[in-house]
């Protein structure tokens, strides 16, 4: 059994003689791009025919030149996760032939974990006989036309393209003499000890798509990403695309006439400001510089980037050519293939435009898995996914994303039992133990819609591991602190900034509470540990936050949140007496449409920490309240034309997103009030 939880059904064994291959030189891995060949393979034309394939970190794959897939969804290195594709309908009989191009980053990021290695295995199985596999009679080479000395995107994602089109051969298609390429170097066995626990990726391929355009917003404009700024005096012709909403995409473009050495660029952006959009600065803390570069060659071409983008508008800019060069811009889009069982119509035009506000936004946060947002990060948050995992059970059926996220995140745990907050990937400062308080409620929730026993079940040493690590940061007044190196985030709010902190303390009594639940159904004996211990937190609780009529989010009374307020009630750690003064101060606050912060009042939440404030009213029957406040909050972006829900109330900062998941909840709380 594999040390880390996987999905039994999903496990893969794979040929003997499969094997992972890279090409020749197995260093100097920063920002490659690697091109694979296979040996030609005979197909009599007959038979189904399946193809396993995954790659570390990405791949793009075509099929006797044709184009098929891009992949593999994101996984750990010892979880590594495999697609398998029906490719018959792509084959020719006789000879056929398979081209794949793997991106590697060299380094870790916010989706995906280095392993100083890169890597490509695949077999084909045709009436599961194995025909082809990966092994040292596959033909590699490095792409020399992508730039290795790039930025990264953003301090999350990996790097920015930058390609000489120059130096692009048609080493994808099927008449291609690839002779003079080296044979695959073997870099290690299929399950061996880079990568290991082979899977099948729970959730289905985005489809991918390319709209007609509607005519740019504008041609010309002086929108210039950072890196154009200092090219004075150069001819630059602008396109500007709106999409209508944020959309995972790729620009790519069909090119006439050139001269040679002209650039486009291709920039992604999620929102305008005073009429004019808004290009990130990569000066600022996200790092931003969504724009990808390429050199043109004399006469026709297609350019084709590697990697999917995300945003709102796509802007393309075609830098030091003459009027005789045609582009003829285009935009790919990738969408889950999501099917919504549950629609929600409730005869009010406001909270109707609500719903699709949320639908809008929790459909556009669909990737392999779900991500917080596709313009800036596109990272699997553990906390973001439980409003996530709420709206999506309220649109249909389909579990496939919170499996998702419950195995990636539990199959990253930490060594003192603490769950990673992105996953996978490695980034340890980003690590927020209230969230692994949220993890206890996704497998609650992920119970209470499929009645999943064997999963829960085999994620149970998960759930005990989590809890004990979480009651291990009591400091020696019997509080949660944070660890040292371990982020403090409480809320994006006025909250107060220090340990111990209510609300941290408060979470954690509620997925004791919640566990204790599970386990009169699991495990009986521990479903009294967990409330004795909720019970001895809920006591330090009242005795070091509580005064003068209301919860205070620190031991110094500094400041008192709706968030604290609301945790109290959910948990019950406020007195039947008390939940009416608590309830009415929530509401007032949320009433109150402005969101500045002003000294002594209650601090407003935040939109994501308002699934908290919608629970504690809902909890005492002030459904009215939630209608309300929903109406009030989130109607202002219906009202403004806003297609998708903000990650703030408030996202002036450079970087802040016009369309972020956790805060699309009010479609999981709408649908609990209307469909009761």
């Amino acid at each position: 059994m594999a040390p880390w939880p996987q999905p039994d059904a999903l496990q893969i064994q794979p040929p003997e003689t499969a094997v992972w291959i890279a090409p020749p030189h197995p260093f100097d891995l920063h920002e490659v791009y690697l091109n694979f060949r296979s040996p030609r393979w005979q197909w009599d034309g007959g038979s189904k025919v399946i193809l396993w394939i995954t790659a570390d970190s990405r791949y793009k794959l075509w099929v006797n030149g044709r184009f098929q897939n891009r992949g593999p969804a994101r996984s750990w290195p010892h979880a590594q996760k495999m697609d398998v594709l029906d490719i018959t309908d792509q084959l020719i009989v006789g000879e056929n032939m398979l081209a794949v191009q793997v991106y590697q980053p060299g380094y870790s990021h916010f989706s995906a974990v280095h392993r100083a290695a890169a890597g490509l295995l695949a077999w084909v199985l045709v009436d599961d006989e194995v025909v082809l596999v990966t092994n040292g009679r596959w033909h590699a080479e490095r792409d020399l036309s992508f730039a290795s000395d790039v930025p990264r995107i953003s301090i999350y994602g990996s790097g920015v393209e930058r390609r000489d089109m120059n130096k692009v051969m048609a080493w994808e298609t099927a008449v291609f003499d690839d002779s003079h390429w080296s044979p695959a170097r073997v870099v290690a066995e299929a399950n061996g000890s880079i990568w290991s626990g082979l899977q099948k990726r729970i959730t289905p391929h985005l489809v991918e798509r390319t709209p007609i355009l509607a005519l740019p917003l504008r041609r010309g404009g002086n929108w210039l990403p950072l890196p154009l700024r200092e090219r004075a005096g150069v001819r630059v012709e602008s396109w500007l695309f709106d999409l209508g909403r944020a959309h995972t995409c790729q620009g790519w473009a069909e090119v006439k006439n050139a001269s040679g050495g002209e650039q486009l660029a291709i920039t992604y952006a999620e929102k305008t400001a005073v009429g004019e959009l808004v290009i990130a600065d990569p000066t600022t803390y996200c790092r931003m510089r969504p724009t990808d570069f390429f050199t043109l060659r004399p006469g026709e071409q297609t350019i084709e980037p590697f990697n999917m983008r995300g945003g709102r508008f796509v802007l393309f800019q075609l830098i030091g050519a003459d009027e005789n060069v045609e582009l003829t811009p285009h935009v790919r889009i990738a969408e889950y293939p999501l099917v919504v069982t549950k629609p929600l119509h409730m005869g009010d035009d406001l909270l109707d435009g609500i719903v699709a506000l949320c639908d809008n936004t929790l459909h556009a946060c669909l990737q392999d898995t779900f991500v917080d947002c596709v313009w800036r990060e596109s990272s699997q948050w553990l906390g973001d996914a439980l409003p996530q995992a709420l709206g999506l059970s309220a649109m249909g059926d389909d579990l496939r994303p919170l499996q998702t996220i419950l195995f990636d995140t539990a199959q990253g745990i930490y060594s003192d039992g603490i769950l990673p907050s992105v996953a996978p990937a490695e980034v340890h400062a980003y690590t927020i133990p209230r969230y692994s308080a949220m993890w206890v409620e996704l497998l609650a929730l992920y119970w209470q819609q499929s009645g999943d026993a064997a999963l829960v079940q085999q994620l149970w040493p998960t759930l005990k591991r989590v809890l004990a690590a979480l009651l291990a940061l009591q400091n020696e007044d019997g509080l949660l602190v944070h660890p040292p190196g371990l982020r403090f985030y409480i809320d994006w709010s006025a909250t107060a900034q220090s340990d111990p902190h209510l609300v941290f303390n408060l979470h954690v009594v509620l997925a004791l509470q919640i566990a204790a639940e599970l386990a009169n159904e699991f495990e009986p004996e521990m479903a009294t540990i967990w409330q004795a211990a909720a019970g001895k937190l809920q006591e330090k609780c009242r005795e070091g936050f509580w005064g003068n009529g209301r919860f205070h989010d620190d031991l110094a009374h500094t400041t008192h949140s709706q968030l604290g307020a609301a945790m109290a009630l959910l948990t019950s750690t406020a007195t039947p007496a008390e939940a009416d003064v608590l309830l009415d101060a929530i509401i007032a606050r949320s009433m109150n449409a402005r969101d500045e912060h002003e000294n002594e009042e209650m601090v407003l939440a935040s939109p994501f920490m308002h699934h908290y404030i919608f629970e504690g009213l809902g909890k005492y029957g002030r459904i009215p309240a939630i209608l309300d406040i929903i109406k009030l909050r989130w109607g202002r972006w219906v009202k403004q034309g806003y297609p998708t829900t903000w990650e703030n109330w408030n996202v002036d900062f450079p970087d802040g997103s016009q369309c972020h998941a956790f805060s699309a909840h009010p479609r999981y709380h709408l649908a609990k009030i209307f469909n009761k």
